[in-house]
């Protein structure tokens, strides 16, 4: 009689708790919005971050790469922003001849460049270049192929040299 196969079971991370989980990966996020969005939105993206992973925390089934899970949910987060930023209205006493850019931020020349990168371009530059994050979860957090992510990067730093030099 033959012996019977080992039952292989995986094995799933606890689930932490909420504040641990905000406690522990906070910084990494907002480091992430302050950088995909400027440092004026950033605490808006990361506070609509948060709300976002906190509405979908009970669904969660395992504890496996919680950091990814919370820059895909800020990246799509920083997106989102961008696409809402071009329609959103901007209260003024007086209309501008033409429009005006945002006000620039601290390394103004560096920071202007990059938020004038189109969003995904921007994202996966913050990403790769900011978080210092492999092509590979870039490309799981945008919910795009890695040759996909490879080109919004090789672009994004193309435009950036282009405009900078």
């Amino acid at each position: 009689m033959a012996a019977a196969a080992p039952v292989v079971r995986t094995v799933r991370s606890a689930i932490p708790p909420f504040q641990e989980l905000l406690d522990r990966h906070h910084r990494t996020v907002y480091r992430f919005c302050r950088a995909a969005v400027g440092a004026a939105e950033a605490d808006d993206v990361f506070q609509e971050t948060f709300l976002a992973a906190l509405r979908a925390y009970p669904r969660l089934r395992d504890a496996e790469h919680l950091d990814r899970w919370l820059l895909r949910i800020a990246s799509r987060k920083a997106i989102d922003h961008h696409r809402a930023r071009g329609r959103r209205a901007i209260p003024s006493d007086e209309l501008p001849e033409r429009p005006t850019p945002p006000a620039a931020e601290p390394d103004d020349e560096l920071w202007s460049a990059v938020a004038s990168l189109p969003p995904r371009q921007r994202i996966a530059v913050v990403h790769r270049h900011v978080l210092d994050r492999p092509y590979a979860e870039i490309a799981e957090l945008m919910d795009a192929t890695e040759a996909t992510v490879r080109a919004n990067v090789y672009q994004g730093i193309k435009r950036l040299r282009e405009v900078i030099a």
